[in-house]
């Protein structure tokens, strides 16, 4: 099914911009902007938003990563990412036969979601705006109604039936444009809204799922904030400092990725057949191993080291195709039939006449997350958890308290003097530092503004029989090539010894959809912003004023 697609978004402004794969969320951003409000105020208002209108990609039952940059100050990076509860047990589990963590129907895949520490955090440290402002458009949406979204509505048939999904979906599943109201939400964003963290997670909904758990969580786990401040990894690639989030997030791929192909000598030209190959050889070098060394607590900046990148880098040749890795050797979880609808994460990124910027990604994980939803409020679960290992002494295995491997890749570029350059970020699950590299490529090295960066064809790698979260153990790697790629690509990467598949154009299920705001400043002084919303989402928007 060949989905229509939204005009285009690549827009200027002079004094701030949102980013968004909703234009609600974004119109969201820019009224707060326009009431006074910083970048954290717009990303949050537009967050919350995305929360209320695209539950099939985030809400308050996932998580949050962003990465924030302020004048002639280093960046920093926020995780805001659920842990697991304290009553979960692997052993137990693996004595029932388990080999992997459940993607759906289990509450041990459901960390205690971090999502709203997030918002909250970068609220008070860097908003300007009182909650009940940055909260008002999404509690005005959920109490009013919104139109249901394509693909919301295509993605509603997963989750229709079932039990405590009545409020998205009363009738069944939802049309196209039908009126969806949310009253559960809008009361829990009120409440977030006037009593802060202790109204959503000692409140309402956290009483709820701490009943739901059975045993799986317990009271003190809602009492420690998810939003974890701390530093980026950096590594500088094309003439720019790039900086992301330290693991668990996978996002140091990307960095790694951009050292790599800028040491290979990848051209400025994305047509030449060689371009597609070497990145495609940067993506699978960087992230060979990241099964065994992406856990909480692992070594940041030692998976960035120069000296292990280097050796990464010398398995990669121009003319032919590296031999294939499978480091994993558990089975994928269950992943069930992926269709068109089914959704991941989104992405969003903000930036003030201040110069202060967000790249914010938050996620429910896989289209609705666990499928199980906090009844009285209607919010769905995510289930982050899949991420854990249930190998025993597995540096990524699951434990009480202990965070996932996580896929969300939120970053950000400067330039060598500190000035924010770019925000960037993706959904895309495992792809997302692939699609960032791509983006980075396009627009540091060949120099091409945001809308054709975005706009450009892509590619990525899938492996079929792995599942989601589980790329780099397939046996059956495979690139997946947009259709409207240059004529070069499909023949240049089968020559050098790939698997290759082609898709649909501005296809988001394997390609993602990205976000972008670049910072102009003329040789005259000054700056402006130019942004793209990614043309894959056809519900996209960027807004600026």
């Amino acid at each position: 099914m060949v989905l229509p697609l939204a005009p285009f978004a690549a827009r200027t402004g002079l004094r701030g911009m949102v980013n968004a794969a909703n234009q609600l969320a974004a119109t969201a951003g820019v009224e707060a902007l326009s009431q006074g409000g910083s970048a954290a105020d717009a990303a949050v208002a537009a967050a919350a938003v995305m929360a209320v209108t695209s539950p099939h990609l985030c809400g308050m039952g996932g998580d949050l990563l962003a990465m924030v940059c302020r004048p002639e100050a280093k960046p920093q990076a926020l995780l805001s990412v659920g842990r697991a509860g304290s009553g979960v047990d692997p052993a137990r589990l693996r004595a029932q036969g388990r080999s992997t963590m459940a993607l759906r129907g289990d509450l041990h895949s459901v960390p205690v979601p971090g999502a709203v520490d997030g918002w909250l955090a970068l609220h008070e440290r860097f908003g300007r705006l009182p909650a009940e402002a940055v909260f008002a458009p999404a509690i005005e949406l959920a109490e009013e109604g919104f139109a249901a979204s394509i693909m919301l509505s295509l993605a509603s048939h997963l989750v229709h039936e079932l039990p405590g999904a009545g409020e998205l979906c009363p009738d069944g599943a939802l049309e196209p444009a039908q009126r969806v109201r949310v009253p559960g939400l809008a009361r829990t964003l009120r409440t977030i809204a006037r009593d802060g963290r202790d109204g959503f997670y000692r409140g309402e909904f956290g009483r709820a799922l701490l009943e739901m758990g059975g045993g799986i969580y317990e009271a003190d786990d809602f009492t420690r904030s998810a939003a974890d401040w701390c530093d980026p990894l950096q590594r500088r690639a094309w003439g720019h400092d790039l900086w992301t989030v330290p693991p668990p997030s996978q996002g140091y791929l990307t960095l790694a990725g951009a050292f790599m192909a800028e040491h290979l000598g990848l051209g400025d030209n994305p047509a030449d057949p060689l371009w597609p190959h070497l990145i495609v050889e940067a993506a699978r070098a960087a992230g060979r191993d990241r099964p065994e060394v992406l856990f909480d607590g692992a070594d940041g900046p030692g998976l960035l080291a120069e000296e292990r990148l280097l050796s990464a880098a010398t398995r990669i040749g121009h003319d032919r195709a590296a031999p294939p890795d499978v480091i994993g050797t558990a089975p994928a979880p269950d992943a069930g039939v992926r269709r068109v609808g089914d959704g991941d994460t989104t992405h969003l990124c903000a930036i003030d006449a201040d110069g202060l910027g967000i790249s914010l990604t938050q996620s429910n994980a896989l289209d609705f997350g666990s499928h199980l939803i906090e009844g009285s409020t209607g919010i769905f679960l995510h289930n982050r958890g899949v991420g854990f290992s249930l190998t025993e002494g597995h540096p990524a295995e699951l434990g009480p308290g202990r965070r996932p491997p996580h896929t969300l890749s939120p970053m950000l570029a400067t330039t060598p003097d500190g000035a924010l350059s770019h925000l960037v970020g993706a959904m895309g699950g495992d792809a997302q530092p692939q699609i960032l590299l791509q983006l980075l490529a396009r627009m540091l090295r060949g120099g091409q503004d945001p809308g054709t960066a975005v706009a450009g064809a892509r590619l990525a790698l899938d492996a079929p029989s792995a599942g989601p979260f589980r790329l780099w153990w397939g046996h059956d790697l495979t690139v997946l090539v947009e259709s409207d790629a240059p004529p070069g690509w499909l023949d240049g990467l089968s020559d050098r010894g790939h698997r290759v598949k082609a898709i649909r154009a501005f296809d988001p299920t394997s390609v993602g959809c990205a976000q972008v705001i670049a910072v102009v400043r003329p040789d005259r002084g000054g700056r402006h912003y130019v942004g793209a919303a990614d043309p894959r989402s056809p519900e996209g928007g960027t807004d600026s004023r």
